[in-house]
């Protein structure tokens, strides 16, 4: 077995199915992944719950979870795959958006020479995203799909091999007692995710904010939809398109505009579409 470090096993504390509470940060565990370093970074290390996926929606669905932390986008893929699981919650409530420039650490355990490593193992919009550097450094190596940074990380400390590596935030060696063999990898501003925060209550107008909407409806009419939302006066920023999982002529999309919810002339459009779905009001971070 790895010998982990203290910070392993302060977050180990909270590490427990059922351990949702107000104050509580549920988070796509284990620790170690990028979505642990944005609480991190947003929360600090107190009441953060690391889950598995299902655990993570199934928990707030349910309310047991008041708030988790949740990777939507990405600069280098686009939308990943949780933006799905957000969208299919009957109640959400985005409160918070985090955009982070990402840079990975190729992590190994101690000893471990760079030319040793036959596998490198990452969460799979990881390996897209670093997938220009490993194409130039590291051509011959397998990439092996993890369900995240955090067990990636754990898998490469639990196996002991010096021919493993993983790619992630350096946290994760930190937990997991690996070393750093190179850092700052693909980090720039073609790298970067964004979180969603979801909790209960809308925050309050800032005056700076982003209104995040969900709409279904087919493709005929989509342009209308549209149409109505700039003769709104309300101004489009993002579009993200996703399967109605209906039929081939009907979409979901996600429409992110400038603007409060309950205020002004956003709140005046919401008032006469009351179809649309309002996802959340938050402070804009980009």
């Amino acid at each position: 077995m790895p010998r982990l470090s203290l910070a392993f096993v302060l977050a180990s504390v909270v590490c427990v199915p059922n351990a949702g509470a107000a104050g509580n940060t549920g988070y796509l565990g284990p620790a170690g992944s990028w979505t642990h370093q944005a609480c991190l970074d947003l929360f600090g290390a107190s009441d953060l719950v690391p889950l598995t996926r299902d655990e993570l929606f199934a928990q707030y669905k349910s309310g047991k979870m008041n708030r988790i932390c949740v990777p939507v986008t990405t600069s280098a893929v686009g939308v990943t795959p949780y933006l799905d699981d957000v969208l299919n919650l009957p109640e959400v409530q985005i409160v918070e958006e985090y955009p982070k420039t990402l840079g990975y650490s190729l992590l190994a355990n101690p000893d471990t020479k760079r030319e040793d490593i036959k596998e490198v193992l990452a969460h799979p919009v990881a390996l897209e995203e670093v997938k220009p550097w490993l194409d130039k450094e590291m051509p011959n190596v397998k990439r092996v799909e993890s369900s995240s940074g955090g067990a990636a990380a754990q898998s490469v400390a639990t196996g002991g091999r010096h021919d493993q590596a993983s790619m992630g935030p350096k946290v994760g060696g930190e937990i997991y007692g690996l070393v750093a063999l190179v850092s700052g990898i693909e980090e720039g501003p073609q790298n970067v995710t964004r979180w969603w925060v979801l909790g209960r209550d809308m925050p309050a107008a800032t005056g700076n904010d982003k209104t995040s909407l969900l709409v279904e409806t087919s493709d005929a009419q989509f342009s209308s939809v549209l149409e109505a939302i700039d003769g709104g006066g309300v101004k489009i920023l993002d579009i993200y398109e996703r399967p109605s999982k209906k039929t081939l002529d009907t979409h979901k999309y996600v429409i992110e505009v400038e603007g409060h919810a309950k205020i002004g002339a956003l709140a005046e459009f919401l008032a006469e579409h009351q179809e649309i779905r309002v996802l959340g009001s938050y402070p804009r971070k980009y």
